[in-house]
């Protein structure tokens, strides 16, 4: 039986991000917060209510302990190994502009890039209704990618369904050593039941640039259902012999970072909760709307109250 509705297994990192938007040469006061696509997904699908665990590696110390709390804070259920050798991934995010952002990462030796399959307990993917599971772990490095095989394999034995978001970081396979990016998506995607995808991640391993073409390619793989995310543009998804388009939530964007990860855990939510195609397209392109309207990488992960806000067009934004 299972308690868990969705366990996320990868890399959270510590953030530090100006307090405004300039070059970081030039912004004298930066605050720290914490961020991981992984970790944003369970707590996007806490958030709307479901039940969610993350899985993943830091270091002793107090950035660390920042990403287990808050994570924990957030009614996630947290499994963390506690790496001796290594301190706790770090990211700063610089704001040149409003609305524009550049992230840069301190993470190829620290804590999250040493996972291994020995840090999922046991028993935790198999109480799941959904492991989730991206591709950063792949581009990490072959331990981390061994862990999510591993993850994979034991929900496959215990019937457990697999999501897969790509979530293509290029300056992860930068200095790859021959490694290729688009056989270990096309390898994970082959092992998956829910594939996301941008169009422009998609064309990395379909060889396609048309999204519905590159649905054709990911479901030819074996995956049951597709989902390509179009940014402004909203997003097509394929399952069964329907494909389902849902255009774009207009806002005023602010941050358009972790809204991908919002998108996911508004499918995942419905998901576990057995929503139809079309439920789970909507949520997922409102949720993914809605962080983008609050600066960070998961605090605008919305509530299900905040999607039913979203819906009410002309509501006075005063609530007394």
């Amino acid at each position: 039986m299972t308690s868990l509705d969705v366990v996320a297994i990868g890399e959270s990192l510590g953030l530090l991000v100006p307090d405004r938007p300039g070059r970081l040469a030039h912004v004298p006061h930066l605050r720290l917060g914490f961020g991981g696509a992984e970790s944003n997904v369970a707590i996007g699908v806490a958030r709307l209510g479901g039940r969610s665990a993350w899985v993943g590696r830091v270091g002793g110390d107090g950035l660390g302990e920042l990403i287990t709390r808050g994570i924990r804070a957030e009614g996630v259920e947290v499994h963390a190994s506690v790496d001796p050798d290594a301190a706790t991934a770090l990211m700063i995010k610089e704001r040149p502009r409003p609305g524009s952002s550049r992230v840069t990462y301190y993470r190829s030796v620290q804590a999250g890039s040493r996972l291994t399959a020995a840090d999922i307990p046991d028993g935790v993917v198999e109480r799941a209704a959904i492991l989730h599971v991206t591709g950063i772990s792949a581009g990490l490095g072959e331990g981390p990618l061994a862990a999510v095989h591993a993850a994979i394999d034991r929900a496959k034995a215990a019937g457990v369904t697999v999501s897969f978001d790509v979530n293509h970081r290029s300056a992860l396979w930068r200095n790859g050593n021959g490694r290729d990016a688009g056989a270990a998506y096309r390898e994970l995607a082959a092992r998956s039941d829910i594939l996301f995808a941008g169009d422009d991640e998609a064309a990395l391993f379909t060889g396609r640039s048309d999204p519905r073409e590159q649905l054709e390619v990911i479901r030819a793989l074996g995956v049951a259902c597709a989902v390509i995310k179009l940014g402004e543009n909203g997003a097509i998804a394929s399952e069964g012999h329907a494909v389902s388009a849902r255009d774009a939530v207009r806002v005023d964007v602010v941050d358009t970072v972790g809204a991908g990860d919002a998108f996911v855990a508004g499918w995942l939510a419905e998901t576990a909760a057995g929503a139809s195609l079309e439920r789970r397209l909507d949520t997922a392109v409102e949720c993914g709307a809605l962080a983008c309207t609050v600066d960070g990488d998961w605090e605008a992960a919305p509530t299900r109250a905040d999607v039913a806000a979203l819906a009410l067009p002309g509501a006075d934004p005063v609530q007394r």
